[in-house]
């Protein structure tokens, strides 16, 4: 259920914002996503693991506050990173209202 140190290094290569960087808002939606997805196959298997379901809705709110954060202070990036990770865009779902 954990990511490998293997996927790790692949998602801070591909989203790092620059050498050293192992913890900005970018990599961290990354690997959040990662473990989103993986949960969400570990619960398609198991429907009554209520722990697990709990711990994966915590993850999807703190992606989401990462998400508000990078499109306030840098649009670019985040438009970027939606596209990417092919999230759906939050802001498209409030102007559809």
């Amino acid at each position: 259920m954990a990511l490998t140190k293997e996927k790790k290094d692949q998602i801070l290569g591909e989203f790092h914002v620059h050498d050293n960087d192992t913890g900005s808002a970018d990599v961290q939606v990354a690997m959040l996503t990662a473990r989103i997805q993986d949960l969400t196959v570990h619960l398609n298997e198991h429907k009554k693991d209520y722990a697990t379901r709990r711990g994966l809705i915590k993850m999807v709110g703190q992606r989401r506050k990462l998400l508000r954060y990078l499109s306030k202070s840098s649009p670019e990036r985040y438009a970027s990173i939606i596209e990417r990770l092919s999230l759906k865009r939050e802001d498209a779902k409030i102007s559809a209202r």
